[in-house]
């Protein structure tokens, strides 16, 4: 999320610059991670056979990992989420045992 706060002031093609280099940035640490950790099926022929079921192995891989960083981001906002009540309570507590103290202690 730091990313976000970073591009607040762009506009225009200097926003879509930006983005377009993040999603790049993105695309190609996921291929690295799913090529160094998960090699199945890379090409070891020049055929064009091997090369279309390379590709589709590697969309697949593409696909999955995708798939895993949608449901990792999206449950940890939902426990962000979920724990604001607990903070609100502890908040709460604190500044209730600030005022109390603010009329003991006088």
């Amino acid at each position: 999320m730091i990313h976000e706060a970073m591009i607040l002031e762009y506009s225009g093609r200097y926003l879509a610059l930006i983005e377009w280099s993040a999603s790049i940035k993105q695309l190609i640490l996921m291929a690295l991670l799913v090529n160094i950790f998960f090699p199945l099926g890379i090409a070891t022929d020049l055929n064009p056979a091997s090369l279309a079921l390379s590709l589709l192995c590697f969309i697949a891989k593409l696909l999955a990992l995708a798939g895993a960083v949608v449901l990792v981001e999206t449950s940890n906002a939902k426990l962000r989420l979920f724990r604001v009540p607990d903070l609100l309570s502890a908040a709460f507590v604190l500044a209730t045992l600030a005022l109390l103290s603010t009329f003991l202690f006088q």
